[in-house]
C-alpha cells in the first residue's frame, strides 16, 4: 500500500477528489490532512471514512512538527495539495490568512517532502530524471493544486497558456502565485519532482455556499435576491469538478517532473448568463408564480475584480489525453440535481 497525502481533502475538491481516487486505485492509501476550516466538512467524505485506505488527521499545513510526524509515521510517497484559504472576497477582507496558509503552509510541506525524500539531494538529484512516478514504482511527487488567477485578468480575447506571464491582482491570487513560484523553486534548486496544475473555476456538488453557484441556487430557492457584482459581464472559464479530478489524476501519474498543466472546461459564461441558466433551469425543476430571475440583482462590484478568465487547454490534451466529459449544460444539471437533493448542505 502506497500512501499518499492529500492535502485540504475535507474541501470542495478534495473532497471529490478523494472518492474519486480511492475507487480508481486500490494500491494507495490517503492520509487526509485538514484543520476544518469553515470551508471543510468531513460529512463530503462519508463514502470513505470507514475505508481502511483511507485515514482523516485533523491539523494545520504550517504545523512544521505535525507535517513532519506524519511524513515519518505514514512512509509519505507522494503529497497531492489543495489545501488553501480560496475566496477572494475573504483574501480583501483579510489577507494574512491567505499569506499564512497558501505561502507559509506550501513552504512547509515542500520542506518537509524534501527532507523526508531527499536527504541525499545530489544522489537524488542525479536520479531523479530517469524515473516516473507511477502507482506501481512511486519515488516521491509533489503536485500542487492552482489556480487560473495567478495570470490575472484577460481582455475580450486570448487564453491563459502554461507560458503566460504571472500578474495576480488580489492577494487571493498573489498568494497562489507566490506558492506556485516556491513549488518550481524546490525543483529547480533541490531536484524535487514537482508538478503543478493551474484550473479554471469549478463547480459541482459539495462546493462551499460562499461560492457563485451555490449561492445563485440557495438563493434563488429561498426567495432572496440573487446578487450579481457589477453589470454582470465578468467571464469565468468553468470546469465541472469531476473533470477536474481526472485532470489531476492523469498529471499526478504522467506529468512531465517540473512542469505545468492548464485545466479548463472551456466553458466562458458571464456571470450574469450562469444565473439566467441556473434561474431557468429551477423555474422547470422547482416551478413558482414567477421566474426566478427576477431576483437577479446588481451589487456594487468586489474591489479589483478580474473582467476574464479563460484557459488554453491544448498541453493536458496533446500530452496526457485529458478532456472535459462534461459541457457546461450536462455539468450544471447535476449540479443543480445534487443541491435539490442535499438541500441542508445550501443553507
Amino acid at each position: 500500500m502506497i500512501n499518499i497525502l492529500v492535502t485540504g481533502g475535507a474541501g470542495f475538491i478534495g473532497s471529490n477528489f478523494i472518492p474519486y481516487f480511492l475507487d480508481k486505485y486500490e494500491n494507495y492509501k490517503i492520509i487526509n490532512l485538514d484543520s476544518l476550516t469553515y470551508a471543510g466538512n468531513l460529512e463530503n467524505l462519508k463514502e470513505v471514512e470507514n475505508s481502511n485506505r483511507y485515514k482523516f488527521i485533523k491539523g494545520n499545513i504550517c504545523n512544521q512538527n505535525l507535517v513532519e510526524f506524519i511524513f515519518n509515521e505514514y512512509d509519505i510517497r507522494a503529497v497531492i495539495h489543495f489545501a488553501a484559504e480560496s475566496h477572494v472576497d475573504n483574501s480583501i477582507r483579510n489577507p494574512s490568512i491567505f499569506m499564512e496558509t497558501n505561502v507559509n503552509g506550501t513552504f512547509n510541506l515542500l520542506n518537509s517532502a524534501y527532507r523526508y525524500w531527499m536527504s541525499s539531494p545530489f544522489k537524488y538529484r542525479d536520479n531523479y530524471k530517469k524515473c516516473i512516478f507511477t502507482k506501481e514504482t512511486p519515488v516521491g511527487r509533489f503536485h500542487h493544486i492552482s489556480t487560473d488567477e495567478v495570470y490575472g485578468s484577460l481582455g475580450e480575447s486570448g487564453l491563459f497558456r502554461e507560458d503566460t506571464p504571472y500578474a495576480p491582482n488580489s492577494p487571493y491570487s498573489a498568494s497562489k502565485a507566490s506558492s506556485d513560484m516556491i513549488v518550481r523553486s524546490y525543483h529547480h534548486t533541490y531536484g524535487l519532482d514537482t508538478v503543478i496544475t493551474n484550473c479554471s473555476n469549478n463547480y459541482g456538488a459539495k462546493q462551499h455556499s460562499e461560492k457563485l453557484i451555490p449561492t445563485i441556487i440557495r438563493k434563488a430557492l429561498s426567495g432572496e435576491p440573487i446578487p450579481i457584482y457589477g453589470d454582470g459581464k465578468n467571464i469565468r472559464d468553468w470546469l465541472f469538478v469531476q473533470d477536474h479530478c481526472y485532470g489531476i489524476d492523469l498529471v499526478f501519474h504522467n506529468g512531465k517532473s517540473g512542469d505545468t498543466y492548464n485545466i479548463g472546461g472551456e466553458n466562458e459564461k458571464r456571470n450574469l448568463d450562469i444565473a439566467k441558466i441556473i434561474c431557468e433551469i429551477l423555474d422547470r425543476k422547482v416551478p413558482k408564480k414567477e421566474s426566478y430571475k427576477r431576483l437577479i440583482t446588481f451589487v456594487e462590484d468586489r474591489a479589483g475584480h478580474d473582467r476574464r478568465y479563460a484557459i488554453d487547454a491544448t498541453k493536458i490534451k496533446n500530452e496526457l489525453g485529458w478532456r472535459a466529459k462534461e459541457s457546461f449544460e450536462s455539468g450544471i444539471e447535476k449540479t443543480i440535481n445534487w443541491y435539490l437533493n442535499n438541500k441542508k448542505d445550501i443553507k
